[in-house]
């Protein structure tokens, strides 16, 4: 499945540049308290960088950027979700995602299944060798492969489909 989608670059002088990652941001921030109604969501659903998925492959580094920094200090902030001693790690991970997924919308041109996987997965590995080293311990380190299977198939599948909607936009 591929589709053409149309992708933008925002520049930090705009001001939809900012809007958007607000938007974003707000629903990294939502979609993870629904996905913590079910007992360990978060961990299983991976919920806070679906939206910087989306963000940084439908408009560029500064908006996925903006978007993975503000989603989970401001959750952690409001909701103490994450804990700060994860915060250096979701913030990498919500980094790499966002340098990931806005380069591979720039190298491919196009949305495809194919260009989403390589995406999740080239985050979630360069994830587990920076929670390797921070935590001291492989098997933590592989927590997300070990239970986030599912929310890795949800940010691929259905990062696919937002930004099939989002393609008319």
């Amino acid at each position: 499945m591929s589709a053409t989608v149309k992708l933008h670059s925002l520049p930090f002088s705009d001001v939809r540049t900012y809007l958007f990652a607000f938007a974003f941001a707000a629903g990294n921030m939502v979609l993870p308290q629904l996905c913590h109604l079910i007992p360990q969501g978060g961990l299983i659903l991976l919920p806070i960088y679906f939206f910087t998925l989306v963000a940084s492959y439908k408009f560029g580094i500064r908006v996925g950027l903006l978007t993975a920094v503000l989603s989970p200090l401001v959750n952690h902030l409001l909701f103490g979700m994450p804990a700060a001693a994860l915060l250096p790690v979701i913030l990498f991970k919500s980094f790499s995602l966002a340098l990931i997924a806005s380069y591979a919308a720039r190298r491919f041109g196009k949305l495809s299944l194919s260009a989403l996987l390589p995406v999740v997965l080239a985050y979630q590995v360069a994830g587990v060798a920076f929670e390797w080293v921070w935590e001291g311990s492989f098997m933590v380190a592989l927590q997300d492969f070990r239970m986030g299977l599912p929310g890795m198939f949800l940010q691929v599948f259905g990062g696919y489909v937002a930004l099939k909607a989002l393609s008319k936009f």
